[in-house]
């Protein structure tokens, strides 16, 4: 389930996660590169520069999210030695993951969970979301938000060729399964104990539509 692929995105980014002095999160290079299982930091440099690439075409400054520092890191028998490294920020992270290796799973679950993250942020900064206070709020806010943009995913879908009502549904499957883990919307709903006339989006929490949320707007998108 996407609530559970980020829970397991938590378990692994959250734990590297460093805050500095002014209350700002960070990720270390070195501790990013070890989790996306990069056994030589020389090979993630190449990912790095991507990233840094992917930043200038988003009309980002790297200096905002990417900083040199020293990091110290492990050479074994509990003995460590200062190296340089880099302070990566949420935005910087997200653009590593998808510059990296894709056919490693640990990737896979980076790009989920950094996505999500990065777009619940977004969430979070807007005027009318900070001006909710309860989970139902946020949950309701996020599922009008939800349908608005599958409005215009299927706007988009009909000007790309997808017209049939069957079309559709695969095209939708194909969606769920890239969020979910291989499941579709059928397996999705017996997960979640769900009945056949039952809306899936009407039984998530703010966390798991937000992550949908981010899969509309990322296939209207493309």
């Amino acid at each position: 389930m996407a609530k559970e692929i980020i829970k397991q995105g938590n378990s692994l980014f959250e734990q590297i996660k460093q805050i500095d002095e002014n209350g700002n999160e960070f990720w270390y290079a070195r501790q990013l590169a070890k989790v996306l299982e990069y056994t030589d930091f020389r090979n993630f440099t190449g990912v790095i520069k991507k990233a840094k690439e992917a930043c200038v075409n988003s009309g980002q400054e790297v200096s905002n999210h990417s900083v040199e520092a020293n990091e110290m890191v492990s050479i074994g028998s509990g003995a460590e030695r200062e190296m340089p490294s880099f302070k990566f920020s949420r935005y910087f992270c997200y653009l590593i993951v998808q510059n990296a290796d894709p056919s490693k799973e640990v990737v896979a679950l980076g790009q989920t969970y950094f996505a999500v993250q990065t777009r619940i942020q977004e969430i979070q900064g807007l005027e009318a979301y900070q001006q909710l206070s309860t989970e139902d709020e946020k949950r309701l806010f996020l599922r009008n938000e939800m349908a608005k943009h599958n409005t215009q995913l299927a706007a988009a879908a009909r000007d790309a060729g997808v017209i049939a009502p069957l079309d559709y549904a695969i095209f939708q499957n194909h969606g769920y399964k890239g969020l979910y883990g291989g499941l579709d919307a059928k397996g999705i709903k017996q997960k979640k104990g769900l009945k056949k006339s039952q809306q899936i989006l009407d039984h998530m929490g703010s966390t798991e539509l937000a992550a949908n949320l981010f899969r509309a707007t990322q296939t209207e998108e493309n």
